[in-house]
């Protein structure tokens, strides 16, 4: 009986682990900001290995704030390299309504957004990309943000 419950002590975290992953996840990353102070130097780097160039895939920003953030919206610049690929594009997020509501799921006090920032997209050809994520506000450091990250999926038709 004891190796039975050792047995199913082993294998049912497996098996949870193997029915919550996500099929279409490429990656779902998030790297803490120091102190919650993001300097321009700060680039969060993303290696990204695709091997399937023929697929769409979305492109999200994860962003975490703490309450005390001075600002409604955040610009980014998102870098993007690899195989055939090399750009630069400018994001604007916004994280709060007009009336200082934040938009994001709130805990304690913090607010997590998970923001769309390309949509269907194509890589040119499979191979590992690097993304870097640089905050692009007039603050240098950008105080109270707390964790910045990357979301990669395969649309599904």
């Amino acid at each position: 009986m004891k190796t039975i419950h050792k047995l199913l002590f082993l294998i049912v975290p497996v098996l949870m682990a193997i029915g919550c992953t996500d099929p279409n996840g490429i990656i779902d990353q998030n790297t803490s900001i120091e102190n919650h102070n993001w300097s321009y130097a700060n680039r969060i780097k993303f290696p990204v290995k695709i091997t399937d160039a023929t697929a769409a895939y979305n492109i999200y920003i994860n962003l975490r704030v703490t309450g005390d953030y001075r600002y409604s919206n955040i610009f980014v610049l998102m870098h993007r390299s690899g195989p055939k690929l090399n750009a630069l594009t400018r994001f604007e997020i916004k994280l709060a309504d007009k009336d200082g509501q934040w938009l994001g799921r709130g805990s304690g006090n913090l607010y997590s957004y998970q923001v769309p920032l390309i949509t269907n997209f194509k890589f040119p050809a499979a191979g590992t990309y690097q993304f870097e994520i640089e905050q692009n506000m007039r603050d240098n450091p950008l105080h109270e943000v707390s964790d910045v990250g990357l979301r990669i999926e395969k649309v599904t038709q």
